[in-house]
Formats: C-alpha cells, structure tokens, sequence
C-alpha cells in the first residue's frame, strides 16, 4: 500500500478526480477585439456562477481564461458546501461584531441554498448530498477553542450540537457540529452553468490571459496578453489573484496558501459527514462517489506557497493519517490546491477600489470558496444591477478593522521581507549535473543562482528565479513541477511561464 517517492519523481501526475470524472468543453481563444456589457477574467466559480446569474438577467457577458475553464482552485477543492470554515465565528464576533458575524454565516447559507436550488431548477446530477459537518479538537487548546466557537453558534442561532466522538479512531476531546450542510461534484455542477451561460449568447474564452485594463477609453478596456481588447461597461476580476490592482494594493493584503488531497479506496465503510481537525495540522475528511463506491478525500496539511517541506512528505502525512483511521486500499488521486488569505480572513468582494465602481473584484476565500464564491457572485450581480445587496459591506475590499488587520499586515509583509533578504544571500550548491531526470533544484549556472528542471529525456529547463513580481526568488515545488514565490504566491511552469498571479510576466531564461 505505502510507496516510496524518489526525490523528484511523482508515481502519476497529480490530475484531481473531478476533472477527470467530468466531461468538459472547450473554448477558442480571443482572436478579435470585442465589446459586451461584462466581462469577467476567470473560469471559476466565481466568473462562471456571475456570467450565469448575469446572463439570465438579459446582459451580453464574456470569461476570460487564462488556461481552461475550472482548472485553477475550483478544479482543485474538496467541494464542501458548507458554511462551517474551520474555527471562524468567535472570531467574526471579537474583530467585527455579532451582526456581522451573523451575516457572514447567512451569505454562505444562501450560497448553500443556490447550489440546491438550482441543482433542482436545473434537474443536475452532481452527487448533492447533505451532510453534517464537524470541527473537532484533540489537544486540550484547541478543546477550549471549540467551546468558544459552540457558544458563538448559539449566540449567532446556527442550526448545531455537541459531541463526544466521531465515527473513526481518532481520540477527541470534543467536536461541534453544523447540520445539514452539503457537498457536491463541483464540475457536474457548474459544467451546466456554462451551458446555460452559452444558450443565452455568452462569450467563453480560453487560453486568453487578461493582462491590464485600459481605462482611458469611454469604458474599461481589458487587454489581453495578445494585445485583444474587450470594451465593457463593467469588468470584473474573478482570476483567483486579482489580474489588475488598480492601486488597490492586495498583494501586500493576500497571501497564498497551498494544501494536498489525497482521493483513496478505503478498508473502512466511510460512516458519512465531513469531518474537519480544529488542530494544525489540520485534517478533512469526506467522501465522495465513484464507480459504484466511496471515494474518500484525505485533504489539509497547508503552508504558505513557497515555505513549505518537500512536497512528498505532505502526501505521505495524509497518507499515513489515512491508515492510521480508514486503512487505505488504495491511493487513487493525489492533488495540490492554492488559496489567498486576506487580512481578517472575509474575502474582498466589491468594487477594486473606492473610485473604482465600475472595476470589480472578487478573492481571498481561504480555501472555502464553494460557498463564498457563490457568494461573491451574488454580490457582483447585484452590484452591476445596481440592486442593494445585504452583504456588500462586509465583503468590500475597502473595508478596514484595526484589529487584527493591522497585526496581520505588518507580520504579513514582514515575513516577504524576510524571504526577499533570504533567497538574495542563499547560495546554491548544485549543479546541472547533479540534477535527474524529471528532477529539479535550484542550481548554479556561471556562477548565478538559476533554477534547473531535467525531463524524462534529460533535457534540461534553466529559468532565472528572480520572481517577475517583486523579485523574490522562487523555489522548486517538486509535487506539482512549478517554480513557486514564497512572497505572494506566484508560481511558474519549468519553462517559467505563469501559472498563478500576482507574476504577469515569465521567468527569464538562462543560457547555458
């Protein structure tokens, strides 16, 4: 069962079982100059449940992508559906108050409440089951936090209880639990979506990277890598790092986490739920089917992109905590995901900024976004209605809280400092030479830091590992084979092409 990674080497590309599992279509690339009423940059969640919901209203929108639709972090999730996002309700009361914290639990019920009823409108068969969802303690710290979290759901009223254990060999000191959550197959789901979002004469896009927006034009302008422009009357950034910041600063507002799934065959009949360790590391569990059976996702163990142990060793800690409470048949699927944190941990949905009304933004859902991008899109349709939407607050990115903003940005950008002084006085000790095939390491070419990736044939990649954003120096991700920035998130492709933003541009390449 258990398998040794040679340094450098997956067993099998890390492709996740929900793209696998679900037929999706593809779209051409921007090749003329266009102009609708919205466009949107990312084939998210987001971009996609906006265009639908916009497209029903009678607007002419077009997605921008910069690969393929439902291939960045929604193609990457667990997919829970729920409104429980780790230890976050006591929280939301001691930074914004109670009422705020109240309607931050009801955004992402409603966004529940959408996936089902749309799933029925739309008679979609995406394996929506309801679920309870559980946060559970094993350390005496954490125990105490789960009470204060208990008494934060009855002061906001969620529908909730109290338990002793869970279904699994796991020695808890208590778990709270939500009721009647949900959990789905995302691309079932949102693949109807973009159907609908085509009968009603809305544009997709693929392999269209947004670089800029021109806004000396009578209506913003969204330029695109090939030097196409789409003139709308709103634009909206959905592109999980926003691709313009319009002085908005968020670079310095968002960090990057990423985080490893494991999909298994298990000994052990999965009993249902979702199941989420209040501790860090931090553990989840759910099922999901497949083929006639239950596939289980084995998920957690997140770090800050760039700053994390060998990735190996974060496939083999959820393996291993897998064993040890399911006993694993077989490892089926192995998949890495990225997410963006902001300050106070609601994500920025709104207007890019203040003098901005007609730019709009949607980011930040650490790791929970198959309720708040559901949620953000909402929020965006409203916005280009014109309509009030009761969360618009809470969710805009102009909002400020002291407390804990304050704290996190300066450790924040402390920390980028400090990545930035170490990747300038590391020294590589490697050669070309010393690096395999399908290997990759940071090396030392003419006397130069460079990051070196051999393939299978032994030819080798050599990129600079300066960051294009604000030159930090990158890292190599063996796991997923991308260069990635410990700063802000940026990753890179082993011919140093961008793979995720805030990097516009690509790595430079070395010459041997």
């Amino acid at each position: 069962m258990t398998e040794e990674f040679p340094q450098g080497k997956m067993p099998y590309e890390p492709e996740p079982f929900w793209r696998e599992s679900a037929q999706l279509k593809s779209f051409p690339p921007l090749k003329i100059d266009t102009e609708v009423d919205v466009a949107i940059v990312g084939g998210g969640i987001t971009g996609i449940t906006t265009a639908y919901l916009l497209s029903k209203q009678g607007l002419k929108v077009a997605i921008l992508e910069a690969s393929e639709i439902l291939n960045g972090t929604t193609g990457h999730t667990t997919a829970k559906v729920t409104a429980q996002h780790g230890l976050i309700y006591d929280e939301l009361i001691q930074h914004m108050g109670e009422e705020n914290a109240k309607l931050y639990y009801q955004a992402n019920i409603d966004a529940l409440e959408f996936v089902r009823q749309t799933t029925n409108e739309l008679g979609i068969d995406c394996d929506l089951t309801e679920e309870d969802a559980y946060i559970y303690a094993i350390s005496d710290h954490y125990e105490k936090k789960i009470n204060k979290e208990l008494e934060a759901y009855q002061r906001l009223g969620i529908h909730s209880d109290y338990v002793n254990s869970i279904p699994f060999p796991i020695d808890i000191k208590g778990s709270i639990v939500m009721k009647s959550q949900g959990q789905y197959h995302p691309l079932k789901f949102l693949k109807v979506l973009v159907d609908e979002i085509v009968k009603s004469g809305g544009e997709i896009y693929e392999q269209t990277t947004a670089i800029n927006i021109d806004e000396t034009t009578p209506k913003p302008t969204i330029i695109t890598r090939e030097n196409r422009r789409v003139a709308c009357k709103y634009a909206i950034a959905c592109s999980h790092f926003p691709f313009f910041d319009g002085k908005g600063f968020y670079f310095s507002r968002l960090h990057a986490e990423r985080s490893y799934i494991l999909g298994v065959r298990a000994k052990m009949d999965f009993p249902g739920g979702m199941y989420y360790s209040a501790d860090s590391p931090t553990r989840s569990l759910r099922y999901t089917p497949m083929n006639g059976e239950k596939l289980i996702l084995v998920s957690g163990d997140g770090h800050k992109t760039g700053q994390g142990m060998s990735t190996y060793k974060h496939y083999k800690a959820l393996e291993e905590f897998g064993e040890e409470v399911l006993g694993i048949e077989e490892i089926k699927y192995r998949w890495s995901a990225q997410d963006l944190y902001t300050l106070d941990k609601v994500p920025y949905v709104g207007s890019i900024t203040s003098s901005k009304p007609n730019i709009l933004v949607a980011t930040g859902y650490r790791k929970w976004g198959m309720t708040n991008g559901i949620a953000a899109s909402k929020i965006l349709t409203d916005l280009v209605l014109e309509k009030e939407n009761p969360y618009q607050d809470l969710y805009s990115p102009s909002r400020f809280y002291a407390d804990p903003s304050i704290k996190k940005f300066l450790k924040q950008n402390l920390d980028v400092a400090g990545h930035l002084i170490e990747g300038k006085i590391d020294i590589a000790d490697k050669s070309i030479q010393d690096i395999g095939n399908d290997e990759g390491s940071v090396v030392v070419v003419n006397g130069k830091r460079a990051g070196c990736y051999k393939d299978n044939e032994g030819n080798v990649n050599l990129v600079d590992t300066t960051c294009t954003h604000m030159g930090c120096e990158v890292e190599w991700n063996s796991g997923d084979r991308t260069w990635d920035c410990p700063c802000h998130g940026s990753r890179f492709s082993v011919t140093g092409d961008v793979v995720e933003g805030p990097a516009k541009k690509p790595l430079k390449k070395v010459d041997m």
